[in-house]
């Protein structure tokens, strides 16, 4: 008598082929792309479901501007949130620290209820004043009617819904969930809303942002089936040494229930690199960073583990080239490394994700400005957490995490961490083993 054997496929003998690309990479909700021209002048294009449809095409339009300008707007508005969130100090008139008041409160403190709302508002005002103007004033501020036309259409394509899927398709970096829209873009603000009325203008407040940049970033997204999976942490031991941050309980989580790598210098990392078989689903980096010339360009940014020695993209180019795309390189990777603030000329933070991408990340999700240790590591307990679970998608994790520190403790500084691909991406844990007395068969 024939007895059929139950089984599960852990491998995919295809590579891919029976599945179409649309269904590994679904269509974003907005699409925005920036295209860089021969010389530096930017075309713009508008499409996507949730956008109002042009006659027959997609919203167009060149725009006078050039991208050397939207380099220094998006590295002026890091700054800016560096200087004035950051960095502030609650001076008095005769410019003495009233007693009993942390020097830098919003660096020290996660939950910002207790900060004067006035204190709290005149900061964020002055942000979302400068995140608007980014986009409205720099980028799309012309009085040609056809940059009129298409800055309409994109208000209010990003002012209509609230939780799209918006991707920005651009090799011009900028930080787009620090961007905001303008005050006439949003509905009339009830009275006494304090802080929440002004975090609803940030991009970051409401949509999930990606920032792609490469040709078809969805071609080799494939992630094998399995049951435990592979986490690295990265990272400089010298930080927190005092425990005043939540970083050891992130090191608790990424260790439990998975198969476990530690790396704490350069040399460590670099043989992880050399090794063809590397398979990580999540690889996380806790540590400093800096940011190194570039010639004419912004200067890019680099990691430093234990050893201090910088790990950039073209570490990562060179450990990986050789394996091509189709490697089984496809971590998503969080790159929680504070740097010290962006240089003058601004500073490239989405180079080193690039290089991470092109060798076969799935996604990079980072900070856009000198991130407080206290905040990130508040901020990474949930993100990795939550993603370990294997159920949500970084977009939405990242989303609802920066919405929730905004309306609920009054802190904007999620809205500065950003995705490099990987909207989409989630940690696809295997089904569970069949539960069953027969004997499994494994293909």
């Amino acid at each position: 008598m024939n007895t059929e054997l139950p089984f599960r496929v852990v491998q995919d003998p295809s590579h891919g082929f029976t599945r179409f690309p649309d269904e590994s990479a679904p269509a974003p909700d907005v699409t925005v792309c920036l295209d860089v021209l021969g010389d530096g002048r930017i075309r713009a294009r508008l499409y996507g479901p949730a956008v109002t449809s042009a006659p027959g095409s997609e919203h167009r339009v060149d725009l006078l501007v050039h991208a050397s300008d939207i380099w220094d707007a998006s590295a002026d508005l890091c700054r800016l949130w560096k200087e004035l969130l950051v960095d502030f100090r609650p001076l008095t008139v005769d410019g003495d620290l009233p007693p009993g008041e942390p020097e830098h409160p919003y660096a020290s403190l996660v939950d910002l209820r207790s900060r004067p709302p006035g204190e709290l508002c005149g900061i964020v005002d002055e942000l979302t004043l400068a995140g608007s103007e980014l986009l409205f004033g720099t980028l799309l501020g012309s009085t040609d009617p056809r940059v009129d036309r298409f800055r309409t259409y994109l208000a209010r394509a990003l002012s209509e819904n609230e939780g799209l899927r918006v991707r920005f398709d651009s090799e011009l970096y900028v930080p787009w969930p620090m961007v905001c829209l303008r005050p006439e873009d949003l509905p009339m603000p009830e009275p006494d809303e304090g802080p929440a009325v002004l975090f609803r203008r940030f991009l970051g407040h409401r949509h999930q942002i990606e920032q792609t940049g490469g040709a078809y970033p969805w071609l080799d997204s494939r992630q094998e089936q399995f049951d435990i999976p592979t986490v690295s942490l990265n990272h400089d031991k010298r930080m927190d040494r005092k425990g005043r941050t939540r970083a050891a309980e992130v090191a608790a989580v990424l260790a439990k229930d998975t198969h476990f790598v530690e790396r704490t210098d350069r040399a460590q990392f670099v043989q992880a690199l050399a090794n063809p078989e590397l398979c990580e689903h999540l690889m996380y980096f806790w540590c400093h960073g800096h940011f190194v010339p570039n010639g004419t360009r912004p200067a890019r940014l680099a990691l430093r583990l234990t050893d201090v020695t910088a790990i950039d993209a073209r570490t990562v180019r060179d450990g990986r080239r050789r394996f091509g795309n189709n490697s089984r390189f496809q971590p998503f990777v969080m790159l929680n490394a504070c740097h010290a603030g962006v240089p003058q000329g601004g500073g490239d933070l989405a180079f080193l994700g690039g290089a991470l991408i092109h060798a076969g990340a799935r996604g990079v999700l980072g900070p856009q400005i000198e991130m407080p240790q206290a905040f990130a590591a508040e901020y990474a307990l949930e993100f990795v957490t939550r993603y370990l679970g294997g159920t949500e998608t970084a977009g939405a994790i990242a989303y609802d995490i920066a919405r929730r520190f905004a309306d609920e403790l009054h802190n904007p500084l999620g809205f500065a961490y950003a995705l490099h691909c990987g909207m989409d991406t989630s940690l696809g844990r295997a089904e569970a083993p069949l539960d069953t007395d027969n004997q499994e068969l494994t293909v």
